[in-house]
């Protein structure tokens, strides 16, 4: 029995996909247009598809489960379940128009026209505000439609704007907040839901240990108290002593978020000869 994963054979999501399962140890190699791949450490099969077609393969249990972005899981609207949001291929789904229009909310999209990849979010977005405007689905470059007199309003991708600003247009309504999750079939047997619980639990170290950095430093044994309480730890700080006396070394780890303001304040306390290392995995 293997575990059969989806993800995209190429775009934006794949090269974070394929980087995240060998994180994990799974041992993915993917050669020029390949569409399966076995796990070389771990009981999966990999296949590379398009990722318009990923939550249709997870749902008809083709693939057991899948990395897609929930842009288009949502869009396609399948029923399959979310396991994990994994953090990466972040961006939203935004309505931009005109850089010279005078946006006021929903009620502005009224009787106009809407260029988009997303007829089924667009139009749900649409329904929720009580608003009537012609979609026109288009499969690429939407955001040349205004330029050429086909809509009057975009429904598009957006991640820093710059496409957008390009083109002459400006987002003025996020209708989504995107990332990347992976989905799975709802008819899981219990020995391929035994080896998502694995994959689950390994994804979760992985990601964990990227947002703490591992920390190494020596202070005098009078600003002790005063160090370990900046370094609460896992559970609290290691606390060694030094060839030195009078000094101690201190062992913890730092989440991400809050390291810069805890190494000030670690070297305000007397704290010397601070080491930081990253931290592969960490197992809770």
């Amino acid at each position: 029995m293997s575990l059969k994963i989806a993800i995209q054979k190429s775009g934006r999501l794949h090269d974070d996909s394929l980087k995240l399962l060998n994180d994990c140890g799974l041992g993915v190699k993917n050669g020029h247009n390949q569409l399966k791949s076995n796990a070389e450490n771990f009981a999966a099969e990999v296949y590379f598809l398009r990722d318009d077609d990923i939550p249709q393969y997870v749902e008809d249990g083709v693939a057991h489960i899948g990395f897609v972005g929930e842009n288009v899981l949502y869009e396609k609207n399948r029923s399959v379940d979310i396991v994990e949001r994994v953090g990466f291929g972040k961006c939203r789904l935004s309505i931009a128009v005109g850089k010279n229009e005078d946006y006021t909310g929903p009620a502005y999209l009224d009787g106009k026209k809407i260029a988009t990849s997303y007829p089924f979010l667009t139009q749900k977005f649409l329904t929720e505000n009580g608003v009537n405007a012609e979609i026109h689905e288009i499969s690429g470059s939407v955001e040349l439609a205004p330029g050429i007199g086909l809509a009057d309003a975009v429904c598009d991708l957006v991640s820093s704007g710059s496409t957008l600003f390009m083109n002459g247009l400006k987002e003025v309504q996020p209708i989504l907040q995107s990332q990347a999750v992976l989905i799975k079939t709802k008819e899981l047997q219990p020995d391929q839901q035994k080896l998502l619980d694995q994959l689950v639990f390994r994804i979760r170290s992985v990601r964990k240990a990227k947002r703490y950095k591992y920390v190494l430093l020596n202070a005098p044994n009078d600003a002790l108290e005063t160090v370990i309480s900046l370094l609460p730890g896992m559970r609290s700080p290691t606390v060694l002593p030094l060839a030195e006396s009078g000094w101690s070394s201190v062992h913890s780890v730092i989440e991400e978020d809050a390291f810069w303001t805890k190494i000030e304040q670690l070297k305000a306390a007397g704290a010397e000869g601070i080491l930081v290392v990253p931290i592969e995995k960490m197992i809770m």
